[in-house]
């Protein structure tokens, strides 16, 4: 069983930067793709960020691309999220989830996930 804890989310302003930290514990988690989710109240969950294991090939959406970079340490049992340029449009609940490819975490179907880290952007 794999345990995934965020942190790291909290309050900043329009244009700043977050550094998101997802630990897995339990079991490694080296051999899974691995991916960022959020959601907003009231609304749908939004795929983020994905990275496949060995932490070479990334995907990101539009909405997102070239302001977030998602990396990993498979020393560390460890995935990261680097926010930039943040927008008040990027408050969400932020959550980590392990699957087994990037096609199916991007599609939604996640092995494990975490309980999320905040995150607010104020105008």
């Amino acid at each position: 069983q794999v345990q995934l804890a965020e942190s790291g989310g909290g309050l900043v302003q329009a244009g700043g930067s977050l550094r998101l930290t997802c630990a897995g514990s339990g079991r490694s988690i080296s051999n899974k793709s691995m991916a960022w989710f959020r959601q907003a109240p009231g609304k749908e969950r939004e795929f983020v960020a994905t990275i496949n294991w060995s932490g070479v090939s990334t995907s990101y959406p539009d909405s997102v691309k070239n302001r977030f970079t998602i990396s990993r340490d498979n020393s560390k049992n460890m995935v990261y999220l680097q926010m930039s340029r943040l927008k008040p449009e990027d408050t969400a609940l932020y959550y980590c989830a392990a699957g087994v490819t990037m096609r199916s975490l991007e599609g939604g179907t996640m092995d494990y996930r975490g309980p999320g880290t905040q995150v607010i952007v104020s105008p």
